[in-house]
C-alpha cells in the first residue's frame, strides 16, 4: 500500500473461489498460530456466518492480495471486488470476481452497493483513513457489516512499529518470522503510516457519528508473539520481559503485547 495516485482499472478473473479445493477454514487462519488472534478470527468468522443475509453476496474487499481473512462459507456464495492500490496485489488475487487497480481513499461505488465490506491490515497504511471510511459509509447497504482488522497503535508492536524504519520491518519479518520474499514487490510489510483514526476509540466514535453500530470489538494479542515464541524462544523470551515490566508500571489493566483488534460494524 503506498500513497500513489493509480488510475483505476478493472479486471474479471477467469478463476472462480469455488474452483479450490475443499477445506474448512481459509489459509490465512490456519497460518496464524494457536492463541488469541486466531480465537477471535474464528469468533468473527461465527458472527459473519449467523448475521450476514442469506443467499448471493455483494462484498468490497478494501486492499487485497493472495489472501483472504473471511470464513469459506461467505466466500463461496459471494461476488467479491477487490480495490487495492497495489499492481502486483491485484495480479497475485485469485479469489475475487473482480479486481480493480485503484485507491481505497478516492475510489466511490454506487451508494448501498455491498452487502460487507472487509478491510483487514489495511487501514494503517492509508495516509488518509477518514477518506477509506467515508467511502465504506456510503458503499454499505442499510444492515450491511463492515469488518475492520488492523494493529493497535498504543501496543508495545505498534509503538515500534510507528517510530521504526521500514528496513527494520522489512528484517523483522525476514529473519523473525522466516518470510524470505518479505519487502520483495508485492508483498508485507507495507510502509506504515498510523493515522489517528486507526486507533480504535477513534475508529468507533467516527463509526458511530455517521451511523455504524459496533457489534464486535476485541483486542489481542498480536500473532508476532507466539511466533516469536516458536521460531525464537530467547528473543520471545526477552520481548516478554520486557512487555510484563510495561504492563507492571502502565496505569489499568493493559497489556501492551495486544497488538491487533477486530471490529465488526453494522449500518443502522
Amino acid at each position: 500500500m503506498t500513497n500513489t495516485l493509480t488510475l483505476d482499472r478493472i479486471h474479471t478473473p477467469l478463476a472462480d473461489a469455488d474452483a479450490a479445493a475443499p477445506a474448512i477454514h481459509p489459509q490465512s487462519l490456519l497460518d496464524l498460530p494457536p492463541g488469541e488472534a486466531r480465537q477471535s478470527l474464528l469468533t468473527v468468522h461465527s458472527i459473519l456466518e449467523a448475521a450476514l443475509p442469506a443467499g448471493p453476496l455483494a462484498i468490497y474487499e478494501a486492499g487485497g492480495g493472495s489472501t483472504s481473512f473471511l470464513p469459506l462459507k461467505v466466500l463461496r456464495r459471494s461476488h467479491i471486488t477487490v480495490v487495492d492500490i497495489d499492481e502486483d496485489q491485484v495480479k497475485n488475487n485469485n479469489y475475487a470476481q473482480t479486481t480493480i487497480l485503484g485507491d481505497i481513499q478516492t475510489y466511490r461505488f454506487q451508494p448501498k452497493s455491498f452487502d460487507f465490506i472487509v478491510c483487514y491490515n489495511v487501514i494503517e497504511h492509508v495516509p488518509d483513513v477518514e477518506a477509506a471510511l467515508s467511502g465504506f459509509c456510503e458503499a454499505i447497504k442499510p444492515n450491511g457489516l463492515i469488518l475492520i482488522g488492523a494493529p493497535n497503535p498504543k501496543s508495545l508492536s505498534g509503538v515500534v512499529t510507528k517510530y521504526s524504519p521500514h528496513w527494520f520491518h522489512v528484517w523483522f519479518y525476514r529473519y523473525v518470522r522466516g518470510d524470505k520474499k518479505a519487502g520483495l514487490p508485492g508483498e508485507a510489510p507495507f510502509p506504515t503510516h498510523f493515522h489517528p483514526l486507526v486507533t480504535l476509540g477513534r475508529l468507533e466514535a467516527f463509526a458511530r457519528a455517521r451511523g455504524l453500530q459496533v457489534i464486535y470489538r476485541k483486542v489481542y494479542e498480536s500473532p508476532r508473539y507466539p511466533e516469536m515464541r516458536l521460531r525464537k524462544p530467547l528473543l520471545a523470551t526477552l520481548v516478554d520481559a520486557a512487555a510484563k515490566a510495561l504492563n507492571f508500571f502502565l496505569p489499568g489493566k493493559i497489556d501492551v503485547r495486544h497488538g491487533d483488534y477486530h471490529v465488526i460494524l453494522r449500518k443502522l
